[in-house]
């Protein structure tokens, strides 16, 4: 097997990792030959950099060889899908070589569990030391690291990385328990308890040498770690999801938390779910983490224990207006940019330049309108000098039908009859007899 038959091999079996790139959209496949700007099906993606830039990856996998039976992975042992192996010399010569011709801006690699965890991790930093050390490259390196594996190559691996990622897969231990018996919750945790100490450590070292302005060379490690969770192929709902995400966050500093809509894959497991969700449902999730990341909202005030899943027709931050009237409505000129976060239509960047405005006059309408404010959504939760909404309006209970997207004409399906046998059928005269109607 030549090196193109492995890369469209592992490069397609790496493509349900969303943890490294966009996700949310309809994946388009250049296998043919034709397309541009494709992410799936040449081994490339996209990814952000802290800075905002859009870059390409070579998103790939060593082997799809796996010891572990995860239902959710097409690469599991027990799955019948044609199997490949790259040499960490042979994912070397390929990074290089679409660097060169100017294909990529760096690499993506994961790996499934061949022989030991200790032992895949070694190839996986191998291909990362021999890009950094010997070919001197400076590009993107995401390396997908193994919790069963040891500590030390844990933190190895971070020495050559720009980025690190373990995946949770499941928010609750019951679900991995089902779904992948050999994963363990504790052993993520104390992966991800290593990784975060390494680079807490190596960020206090920096600071130190620079403060005492020494020539000493700085140490360098991975700038942050992300992870990824599976949405829809069991149970949980998104309560679990966010509050899993925010014990991530505030416990082990994570850049990122991805969601993936679990997607239906050839031969899948009889216990798995026969539908994906609706990919609406995984956007509300990226929406709710962004509004704990950024809005300061807890997670406890996205769901409820009566509602714990995501309404899919709104926002959450809308949901959550509509469900606490009572704060509204927020005066734009009064109230601490805190208050100012939870007004619907309003981002962070406008309720920061509202703080800065209101300092030297008063907030109107047109000042809003030249902040590009969303205002068909702001106007009934806020007031400004020349705006005062009605309470009556607040309280209406057709205020959330205002935002609702329109109904939708349902499509039947007529191509498999309905076939009532003849011995259970009734007519409509014995029915009411039977009392059944």
């Amino acid at each position: 097997m030549n090196s193109l038959q492995k890369l469209e091999i592992l490069a397609d079996a790496a493509k349900y990792d969303a943890s490294c790139a966009s996700s949310g959209a309809a994946r388009k496949d250049s296998t043919g030959g034709k397309g541009v700007g494709s992410t799936g099906g040449t081994g490339i993606c996209h990814s952000y950099t802290p800075d905002g830039r859009c870059i390409s990856l070579l998103k790939v996998l060593l082997t799809n060889v796996c010891l572990y039976d995860c239902h959710y992975c097409i690469n599991r042992r027990s799955s019948n899908v044609r199997r490949a192996r790259f040499t960490p010399e042979e994912v070397v010569d390929l990074t290089l070589s679409f660097y060169k011709r100017n294909y990529i801006e760096g690499l993506f690699l994961s790996s499934g569990i061949v022989r030991s965890a200790d032992y895949t991790m070694e190839l996986v930093i191998k291909v990362a030391k021999s890009l950094r050390e010997q070919h001197h490259f400076r590009g993107y390196i995401h390396l997908k690291t193994i919790p069963e594996a040891s500590p030390e190559l844990i933190a190895e691996a971070g020495k050559y990385a720009d980025r690190l990622s373990i995946n949770v897969e499941l928010p609750t231990p019951e679900g991995l328990k089902i779904l992948a018996p050999e994963k363990n919750v504790h052993r993520t945790r104390d992966a991800m308890a290593t990784i975060q100490s390494k680079i807490t450590e190596t960020k206090e070292t920096c600071k130190e040498l620079k403060k005492a302005n020494s020539r000493v060379k700085k140490p360098t490690y991975a700038s942050g770690q992300s992870t990824q969770m599976i949405v829809g192929a069991d149970q949980s709902n998104d309560s679990q999801f966010l509050n899993r995400a925010g014990d991530l966050y505030g416990n082990f500093k994570l850049r990122r938390v991805y969601y993936s809509a679990f997607s239906p894959i050839p031969e899948p497991s009889v216990i798995l779910p026969l539908k994906s969700p609706p990919l609406i449902r995984e956007h509300r999730l990226y929406q709710a983490d962004w509004l704990m990341r950024f809005y300061k909202f807890d997670v406890n005030e996205l769901t409820t224990a009566q509602a714990p899943n995501l309404e899919l027709d709104i926002d959450p931050k809308l949901s959550w207006a509509l469900r606490n009237r009572s704060f509204f409505p927020i005066d734009l000129n009064r109230s601490p940019l805190e208050m100012l976060f939870r007004i619907p239509g309003l981002g962070v960047r406008n309720a920061q330049r509202i703080v800065g405005l209101r300092r030297h006059h008063a907030v109107r309408l047109e000042d809003l309108v030249k902040l590009r404010v969303n205002l068909k959504k702001t106007l009934p939760f806020m007031i400004c000098v020349n705006h005062n909404p009605a309470k009556l309006e607040l309280d209406s209970a057709a205020l959330r039908a205002k935002f609702a997207p329109p109904p939708e004409q349902i499509e039947m399906d007529f191509s498999t009859p309905i076939i009532v046998p003849k011995a259970t059928s009734m007519t409509a005269q014995q029915e009411a007899k039977h009392g059944e109607f």
